[in-house]
C-alpha cells in the first residue's frame, strides 16, 4: 500500500476496507478516532492529500478532476490487487464530493464497485451555487471558524497557520470551481450522514444524494453541527458497521 497516500491508525483487519476522505483543509488524522471506534475486523485506511501534515511541502491540488484522478489511480491499484475483498468509501464535507467522484471514475474504468458510499456533511453535487470561488484568505478562515472542527487552535497560531493555509486555500478553490457535468446514478448503495444543526448543509440537502444511486439509500441524522462526527463517534461507527454488514453489491 502506497504510504504516501494512505494512512492506517489501527492494525489492518481482514474484513472490508473503508477508505476515508478528509474535509477541506483536513488530513488523514481526521479519521483517527473513527478508525479506533470501528470493529477491529475492518481495515480502515485514510487518504492523505498533498499539501498537509507530512506532505505539506507538496503542492496541493486546486482542481477536483486532478485530485480525483490521482486518488482513483491509487485506489485502483489496491482494488485490483484484491478484487474479491469488499471495500467502501467514507467522505465528509469536501471528502464526500471527492469520494463520490472517485467512485464514478472507478466505475467508468470497470473496476469492482464499492460495497457502499458513506457521504457526510455535504449534499449532492448538482444544483449548488457556491461562492467559494470568490473567497479570499480572510473569507476562508472565517468560514472554517464558523463551521468549527479541530482546526480552531491552529488558526490562532501564525506559524501553524502558515503551514495549513495553502491546503485550505486550494481546497476552497476546488469547491468554488467545481461544476457538475451530469451522469447516471451509481450502481452502489449510499448512506448519507449529517448533523441536525449543520450551518452549511441541511437535512433536505442530504436527501439529494438519493437521486445519485440506483441502489438502496439511507439517511442518518445525528445531533450536532458540521463536524458532528467528532462528537458522535459511537453512533457514526454503528451506522458504518450496519452499512458494511449489508452486502448488497455484486462485483
Amino acid at each position: 500500500m502506497n504510504s504516501t497516500w494512505f494512512r492506517r491508525f489501527t492494525p489492518a483487519g481482514n474484513g472490508p476496507r473503508l477508505f476515508c476522505f478528509p474535509h477541506a483543509g483536513g488530513s488523514a488524522t481526521a479519521y483517527l478516532q473513527l478508525a479506533r471506534s470501528l470493529p477491529s475486523a475492518f481495515d480502515v485506511v485514510s487518504l492523505q492529500y498533498p499539501g498537509r501534515q507530512d506532505r505539506y511541502r507538496e503542492e496541493p491540488f486546486t482542481e477536483l478532476d486532478d485530485l480525483v484522478g490521482a486518488v482513483a489511480e491509487q485506489l485502483a491499484d489496491e482494488v485490483a490487487a484484491d478484487p474479491e475483498r469488499p471495500y467502501a468509501l467514507f467522505g465528509h464535507s469536501m471528502g464526500a464530493l471527492v469520494a463520490f467522484e472517485t467512485a464514478r471514475l472507478l466505475a467508468r474504468d470497470g473496476l469492482p464497485r464499492p460495497q457502499r458510499l458513506f457521504l457526510s456533511g455535504r449534499g449532492a453535487p448538482d444544483g449548488r451555487d457556491s461562492a467559494f470561488g470568490r473567497f479570499d484568505d480572510a473569507d476562508v478562515l472565517a468560514d472554517v471558524r464558523r463551521l468549527g472542527g479541530t482546526e480552531q487552535a491552529m488558526l490562532d497560531d501564525p506559524e501553524i497557520l502558515e503551514i495549513v493555509l495553502p491546503a485550505l486555500r486550494a481546497d476552497y478553490r476546488i469547491l468554488g470551481t467545481f461544476t457538475w457535468r451530469g451522469g447516471e446514478p451509481l450502481d452502489v448503495p449510499v448512506t448519507a450522514l449529517t448533523g441536525d444543526s449543520d450551518p452549511m448543509t441541511t437535512v433536505d440537502d442530504m436527501w439529494t444524494w438519493r437521486a445519485h444511486t440506483s441502489r438502496d439509500f439511507g439517511l442518518k441524522v445525528f445531533p450536532g453541527g458540521h463536524f458532528y462526527l467528532f462528537d458522535q463517534l459511537g453512533p457514526v461507527a454503528g451506522a458504518v458497521t450496519e452499512g458494511l454488514a449489508a452486502r448488497t453489491v455484486a462485483v
